[in-house]
């Protein structure tokens, strides 16, 4: 007697080629492999029509031209270069450049936006006003206009480097170098020069050390607070930063500073570093227009959570700055991270605009003076956007795992 389960069961077929449309786990699958051939298609008939074209005008796709001499100067760089260097080096001079301004501009504009969030969220209404004025004049007019009047103010500032110097040669007590260290002058802003020594790597160890040290104690205060409940102090963090480097370079001695020095003879500055004013008026202008935007998703992040948080921690006897630092800031950063990320890769593609002020970085080098002197356009615009897809990328995954880390995890 058969059972009704070999009536009511119906029996499973093997696979036959009508499920792919037919079979809904099976569906998807073949609209996504169907989608691929089409853009490959599209893709390689793309690139077949450019290469046709390019053998139709006479033209051959070749980055042989990175090879052959730059002949042009670059105001600013970090790493060795003269006219008669490869356009090849000044693509990297420009890519150092680059993400020098790019770096510089996410730590200032991430210390401004913060204060600037928090304070327009203070009771004290003439600094509430005042953050408000700045936050709305930056987010509602283009960048490109703040890097212009930035620049202009950055060009006009600042004296010729005689003017430190008396007429007898001497130094005046108020116009000589800030901390002996530090001049703005027309030509830019003079400052020490480090030398490192054969004991570096020594030293960087010692850094490195600081830093894993520091995070580690950081972790171990946030764990004994949430298992225990004890606040330990955060101050040996910074020690235990700070001792390893100062240790080892007091015992090796491996790095110097090298301070610029008013030069009586020629009324001019020598040693030190300077640093150009394209870059300084680039840099401000970067950081303080994304810092505006930045101070909004702070506002809005430390608005996100409850007042009951705050009065509870506030019942329990933490003072106001504790409750910003422990109950506030670590819940507001999960709504604070997202949206930073965006402002982070705006700032980076925003650096392109560097060619306003004078500033040399990649789309200045490679994306101008080189396309113009060889002519290889796509070749240049190419590299271009392989180098800020690849550093926008590099910013999202960094910055997507550590919202990971503050993310909300659930149980």
């Amino acid at each position: 007697m058969a059972s009704i389960s070999d009536h009511d069961t119906p029996k499973r077929r093997g696979f036959h080629p009508g499920m792919l449309l037919s079979d809904t786990r099976y569906r998807g699958l073949t609209f996504q492999f169907i989608a691929l051939i089409a853009i490959i298609c599209i893709a390689s008939w793309l690139g077949w029509n450019l290469m046709r074209n390019f053998a139709a005008a006479g033209l051959n796709f070749s980055y042989g031209f990175l090879d052959n001499p730059a002949n042009y100067d670059i105001n600013q760089t970090l790493i060795d270069y003269t006219s008669r260097s490869s356009h090849l080096r000044a693509a990297i001079v420009g890519v150092i450049n680059t993400l020098l301004v790019a770096i510089a501009g996410c730590i200032l504009a991430t210390l401004i936006g913060v204060s600037a969030g928090v304070m327009r969220l203070s009771k004290n209404w003439i600094v509430a006003r005042l953050m408000s004025v700045y936050v709305e004049a930056f987010r509602n007019v283009p960048v490109l206009i703040w890097i212009l009047i930035i620049g202009t103010v950055v060009t006009l500032s600042g004296g010729a480097p005689r003017d430190f110097l008396t007429r007898g040669g001497s130094v005046e007590p108020d116009r000589g170098l800030f901390l002996g260290s530090f001049a703005f002058t027309n030509r830019g802003l003079y400052a020490p020069a480090v030398e490192v020594g054969p004991g570096w790597p020594i030293v960087l160890g010692a850094l490195v050390a600081g830093i894993v040290g520091f995070f580690l104690w950081r972790s171990h205060v946030k764990r004994t607070l949430f298992n225990s409940g004890k606040l330990l102090p955060v101050w040996p963090s910074w020690v235990i930063l700070i001792a390893p480097v100062v240790i080892a370079e007091l015992a090796l001695g491996s790095i110097s500073f090298i301070r610029p020095d008013v030069a009586a003879n020629n009324f001019n500055i020598q040693g030190g570093t300077l640093i150009g004013k394209p870059f300084i008026a680039l840099w401000l202008a970067l950081s303080v227009y994304t810092g505006a935007f930045i101070a909004e998703n702070v506002r809005a992040g430390i608005l996100s959570v409850s007042t009951g948080q705050t009065e509870a921690a506030a019942a329990l006897g933490l003072r106001p700055r504790r409750i910003m630092n422990l109950v506030v800031l670590p819940q507001a950063l999960r709504v604070i991270v997202p949206p930073l990320i965006s402002q982070y890769l705006n700032l980076t593609k925003n650096s392109s605009l560097a060619i306003a002020v004078g500033y040399a970085d990649i789309t200045a080098t490679l994306g101008g003076i080189t396309l113009n002197q060889t002519g290889r356009a796509i070749e240049c615009v190419l590299l271009l956007m392989l180098f800020y897809l690849v550093i926008s990328l590099t910013i999202s995954g960094v910055m997507n795992i550590y919202n990971a880390s503050v993310a909300l995890k659930e149980r």
